[in-house]
């Protein structure tokens, strides 16, 4: 979506890429694994667990 937004400026999009630790905008495949990971039933013992799904910005 941000990338979306933020088609034909280049410049706001390198600020926001400098923030990010894995270089680049995460995908909507990558957020729907995400949650459908969640789904599963190997996944059944994760409770109560906030999973952030963001390369790594809320680590940095």
């Amino acid at each position: 979506m941000v990338a979306d937004m933020l088609d034909g400026q280049a410049e706001a999009m390198a600020e926001i890429m400098k923030q990010q630790p894995i270089g680049r905008p995460g995908t909507a495949d990558e957020i729907a694994d995400a949650v459908l990971w969640m789904c599963r039933p190997a996944a059944a013992f994760v409770v109560a667990v906030a999973l952030p799904v963001d390369g790594g910005f809320t680590a940095h």
